[in-house]
């Protein structure tokens, strides 16, 4: 097992539950998510960046 600090770009949604919903989807496509946070809102893009610490069973 191995555990990765990633970074994402998400878009914007119209709730903040879509939005973490989204969020999780978009981290477990990397590996288990152990914590995530959003760092910043981009308003004029509708995005906002979230950094985490994932784990998966393989170094990919």
């Amino acid at each position: 097992m191995t555990t990765h600090f990633i970074t994402a770009e998400i878009d914007l949604q119209e709730s903040p539950v879509e939005l973490q919903k989204e969020i999780e989807k978009e981290l477990s496509e990397q590996g288990e998510p152990l914590r995530w946070a959003v760092t910043q809102v981009n308003q004029d893009q509708q995005t906002v960046e979230v950094e985490a610490i994932v784990t998966s069973d393989s170094d990919s």
